[in-house]
């Protein structure tokens, strides 16, 4: 990619706004020339597919993902059937991301996640033949299909396009997304060097099905908290950093937050975590930890910092915007070259 090279941008949407107010957002993004939008699932919050509905219903160009749902609670056959119901709404513009979900959240609902590997890759298979309209039969440890196909009855029987993203963070989960995934979600909240790693065990996986790391799209969730004040930029994002380097230490560890911060954070945070505890444990967090892993401050120092997971190995940035200004960080990433 020249360095003057357009780069594709994308948004990132959780729970945070009402879905009406979603909608007039990833209208905007998408008359600013951004590339897709992605919408969160990550806890009992906000389904992903219903907002994803709305998004692609209100727009014509730009590509609606799911960032991400698991492969636990929707049985593969009822993916697929989800997936190609949306490409009927907008063909083409609907991309799958699919995660392996975390616990303690998987437990509390009574699912155990064993062999998450085995199980992502089942889905996988299952899903995409599926969705290549195929009759699909298939004798696996989670996934026991008997000549399976999506019944339509009165539309008409095609292969719709729905590439399969893997919302990867773990190198095992890494590398068998590039062995079989059409793209990998890259997660937010870790360090360019982390996507270092990433991309070698990408780059092992792609080599396992005879192709290079090139043929994987590489889109990557960032957090943006920005403010024409500096320290409210940061601050912005303290909170959310101080909660995943409670959440996730090995993931934190990975990207290169001082273990010794760690095992302070861990003594004041418990899980689930209270607000009060989050408040008093953000005060241990010091601002370079905060850019370490976060784009946060002015607007150049979040372009900066966008730029160096870009360099890192991302092909397209999607934008997790912190507080209210969501268009102030479309309209200072639209058209942006690295």
């Amino acid at each position: 990619m020249g360095a003057t090279e357009r780069v594709p941008m994308g948004l990132y949407l959780q729970d945070s706004h009402p879905i009406s107010e979603s909608i007039e957002y990833v209208r905007h993004a998408e008359e600013r020339g951004f590339d897709a939008v992605w919408q969160a699932e990550s806890r009992l919050a906000r389904e992903a597919t219903i907002p994803m509905a709305a998004f692609l219903a209100h727009t014509e160009r730009i590509k609606v993902g799911s960032g991400v749902v698991n492969n636990w609670t929707r049985n593969p056959a009822l993916l697929a059937s989800t997936f190609s119901t949306l490409d009927d709404l907008a063909p083409g513009r609907v991309i799958l991301g699919i995660g392996a979900w975390w616990d303690p959240l998987a437990s509390q609902v009574g699912i155990t996640r064993i062999r998450p590997l085995r199980a992502m890759r089942e889905t996988v298979e299952a899903v995409r033949a599926l969705l290549a309209n195929q009759e699909v039969t298939y004798s696996g440890e989670f996934v026991q299909f008997d000549k399976v196909v999506l019944d339509y009855v009165h539309q008409e029987r095609r292969a719709k396009d729905v590439p399969i993203y893997i919302g990867a963070t773990g190198m095992k989960m890494m590398e068998l997304t590039g062995e079989i995934a059409d793209g990998v979600l890259l997660n937010y909240l870790v360090s360019p060097d982390y996507n270092v790693r990433a991309m070698e065990a990408l780059e092992r996986g792609a080599a396992k099905a005879g192709r290079s790391i090139d043929d994987l799209d590489r889109p990557q969730l960032v957090v943006i908290s920005m403010s024409e004040n500096r320290q409210a930029g940061l601050d912005g994002a303290r909170m959310l950093v101080t909660q995943y380097l409670g959440q996730q230490p090995h993931i934190m560890k990975a990207s290169g937050v001082p273990e010794a911060l760690l095992d302070e954070i861990g003594s004041v945070l418990s899980w689930p975590a209270t607000h009060q505890q989050v408040v008093e444990a953000s005060k241990l967090v010091p601002d370079e930890i905060v850019q370490l892993i976060a784009a946060a401050g002015t607007p150049d120092e979040c372009q900066a910092k966008v730029a160096e997971y870009v360099a890192a190995g991302c092909t397209s940035p999607i934008l997790y915007p912190l507080g209210p200004d969501v268009r102030l960080t479309i309209d200072t990433f639209a058209d942006w070259t690295p």
